[in-house]
């Protein structure tokens, strides 16, 4: 009996070593899983970041590349008449694939989208239109001074708080683009100032989308700004060819200022080249943030600045001068440093997005 007893306990005190092990070694492989799950989740994130990053990088590059054709459009005829053709061809493409995806194209709340389009139109109008003024990476450099206006707008209608670090990023962001634009003091005009109007205008669609757009649909909002700018561009040239403005003002911005033209099978291939490429471009955009955290992204979008600049070099030769490209670098340094800024407090905005 005493030796069953012994064995007894010997058994029982190996089954009780044994069954420590087994659960040594089970939180030793829960602690191994979550570390695995931890460090896959990283470099998932990591991953989609640069995923979207490069999508919204072949996005802004298309852009880049086909807005430096606008002015073999402007030796002919008008912003206003490009837009209302182009707004027909990209917005026929949009209808017809939001048929093949069943996707939903009259919007949720008509008045929101209503002014934001309005918004987004304005700017775009002059985008295009001050392209035909100067070098399309100084005319991109002004649009992309918006998040600085995004910036003012939240803090004055959305009492958005700001730190001294975007406070200082503003003044060098609007120094930068004072530098870009280089306003004679002694001819100063409203034309001087285009750019930055446009970039303004597009800081008030920005802010808008986030704040009274956000449940909607992407290809709804697109569509909605396709329909805005294409009736501005019907209304700009109606008005224009009815009530011919003085040729001095025709002389001083011909594409701004021009009625409607004969059409030419050149305007219609560079403008069918501008809405196909566009919409593949916005399509990059969208397709960017939506696998990816948008905070993270959005500064990938300065990259247009770079591809303008670029390919206005290898196409026509255009380069900017020094302080051009010193504004240039500010204004970059501006909108990264709000970007930044924005991600480590609540209530802000991000960088803009391309419509």
């Amino acid at each position: 009996m005493r030796t069953v007893r012994i064995v007894r306990r010997l058994w029982l005190l190996r089954s009780g070593r044994w069954a420590n092990q087994r659960l040594t070694i089970a939180h030793r492989f829960a602690a191994h899983t979550t570390d695995s799950t931890r460090g896959l989740r990283a470099v998932l994130a990591v991953s989609n970041t640069l995923r979207g990053g490069l999508f919204i990088i072949c996005g802004t590059s298309l852009i880049g590349l086909i807005d430096n054709f606008v002015p073999i459009i402007a030796e002919q005829h008008g912003v206003w008449q490009f837009h209302m053709i182009r707004s027909v061809m990209a917005g026929l493409l949009v209808v017809l694939y939001c048929r093949v995806r069943g996707l939903r194209i009259w919007p949720k709340r008509l008045q929101p989208v209503f002014v934001r389009s309005v918004f987004i139109a304005i700017s775009m109008i002059l985008y295009f239109g001050s392209i035909s003024l100067m070098p399309i990476a100084e005319a991109g450099a002004a649009l992309f001074s918006s998040p600085i206006f995004i910036l003012i707008f939240s803090l004055l209608f959305f009492g958005t708080r700001i730190g001294i670090h975007r406070t200082l990023a503003v003044g060098i962001g609007f120094a930068g683009v004072l530098l870009v634009l280089k306003p004679d003091p002694t001819h100063l005009g409203v034309i001087t100032f285009v750019p930055m109007l446009a970039g303004l205008f597009y800081a008030l669609s920005q802010l808008w989308t986030r704040h009274f757009c956000a449940a909607e649909n992407t290809a709804t909002i697109l569509l909605g700004f396709l329909t805005m700018i294409g009736l501005f561009g019907l209304a700009g040239t109606a008005f224009l060819t009815l009530f011919p403005p003085p040729a001095a003002w025709v002389a001083m911005a011909p594409f701004f200022f021009s009625g409607w033209q004969p059409v030419t099978w050149t305007f219609l291939f560079w403008t069918a080249i501008q809405a196909v490429g566009s919409n593949i471009a916005v399509a990059c955009l969208i397709r960017g943030y939506q696998i990816a955290e948008p905070t993270r992204v959005a500064v990938y979008e300065y990259s247009f600045l770079l591809f303008a600049g670029l390919w206005g070099w290898l196409l026509w030769g255009q380069i900017p001068d020094m302080f051009s490209l010193l504004g240039i670098a500010l204004i970059i340094g501006a909108g990264i440093t709000i970007v930044l800024r924005a991600n480590r407090l609540p209530g802000e905005q991000d960088a803009p997005d391309h419509s």
